[in-house]
């Protein structure tokens, strides 16, 4: 097959979207219009994922009806609960045990097999579900495993706060909440990522949403996409063991030939905006809890990178230092960024069935031909 060989599909145009825009040279990440930093300083998550399944802002009036929609779906079957409960007893990881969740999620909605697979208005219904219950069950697996148990959603508190209710049994102060607001919001979309790709695909041969959602689990769960941000804070944590200078202990991981985890992007070519932003965060939460050495570390390890390697951080770099000032574990970063990134998955899910075609590429062979066929008592 004759053609330019475009690895790993770099550079390839392969759909429209009105969803998401980056300017990788500029630095820039806008949602259906809006620029992120905006949307991070003054819109909830809510406010997002309904910007991202229309297109435009809501009014007071819809929000309101939104995000009480959606809490009303916070509340998980017993069902689920057993499955969550058995896989938290088998100590399945927190990725694995999500994706197994949500497709677990399917046999107890009525129109999971709803025959027009296309319909946007039960789709925004499984939508609802979908994301309102993934924070659940992740809160309830993480207190399983440590022999908690279940706490009831409370509607009364927004997306993320009720998230972190959930997940350690009481309510959270005001600046942990928007913190953590803000943080899923920063990462609900962003354009044809390895995972939104992967939901596409799915998408594309008229399987359901759920579906669509379990396949991007699945593939946000590698180290080159979700999985870096623990791998962030994992490196952060073997630096502060190492009593060494941070940039001296980067200098050994380097000449020692490892990758030092949260650098570089596919699509940006200057410091992430959303690392700009969770940075900031992360300095906040140093200076209110009177311990800045997770920020400094960070900074000092962004600094000799920069100057060395020419690389900028990424999402997961600031991110990392964040949830973990917030007293959320380690492995549930990743889980978490496939929370908030549910409601991008969905968007573009969304739009592809709007103009469906079957995503197809093909391959350049370069196996042998014309081979005579042996007989088993030849070879």
């Amino acid at each position: 097959m004759s053609g330019e060989l475009k690895r790993g599909l770099e550079g390839v145009l392969v759909t429209e979207s009105k969803l998401s825009f980056i300017d990788g040279d500029a630095g820039q990440l806008v949602y259906c219009g809006y620029d992120i930093e905006d949307l991070a300083r003054d819109a909830s998550y809510e406010e997002v994922l309904y910007l991202l399944w229309h297109g435009e802002l809501p009014t007071r009036e819809e929000l309101d009806a939104f995000s009480d929609e959606l809490a009303a779906h916070r509340g998980l079957d017993d069902g689920v609960l057993d499955v969550t409960r058995e896989l938290a007893e088998q100590d399945e990881s927190p990725m694995a045990a999500l994706r197994t969740l949500v497709s677990a999620m399917s046999a107890y909605d009525e129109n999971a097999d709803f025959e027009d697979v296309t319909d946007r208005e039960v789709n925004l219904e499984k939508a609802k579900r979908i994301t309102a219950k993934m924070p659940s069950v992740l809160a309830a697996y993480a207190r399983f495993r440590r022999g908690d148990d279940y706490v009831e959603p409370d509607e009364s508190l927004n997306h993320a706060a009720n998230f972190l209710y959930m997940l350690n049994g009481e309510e959270p102060n005001e600046v942990l909440a928007e913190t953590f607001d803000m943080a899923l919001v920063l990462h609900a979309d962003h354009g044809l990522n390895a995972s939104t790709f992967s939901a596409m695909v799915t998408s594309s041969t008229l399987s359901d949403l759920y579906s669509a959602v379990t396949s991007a689990i699945g593939t946000l769960s590698g180290s080159l996409h979700g999985g870096a941000n623990a791998n962030v804070m994992r490196m952060l944590k073997d630096v502060d063991d190492s009593d060494m200078d941070p940039t001296e202990w980067v200098k050994d991981a380097l000449d020692r030939g490892e990758r030092v985890a949260g650098f570089g992007h596919r699509v940006y070519n200057v410091k992430d905006p959303r690392a700009k932003i969770l940075g900031a965060k992360s300095e906040a939460l140093g200076e209110a809890a009177g311990d800045m050495k997770w920020y400094e570390m960070s900074v000092a390890i962004e600094e000799y990178i920069g100057e060395e390697k020419g690389l900028a951080p990424n999402v997961d770099f600031y991110s990392a230092s964040t949830y973990y000032q917030m007293g959320i574990p380690i492995d549930l970063y990743t889980p978490i960024f496939a929370v908030s990134r549910a409601g991008g998955w969905i968007a573009h899910v969304l739009e592809q069935y709007e103009d469906n075609r079957l995503i197809r590429p093909r391959a350049r062979y370069t196996g042998e031909k014309d081979l005579e066929f042996p007989s088993v008592d030849e070879r």
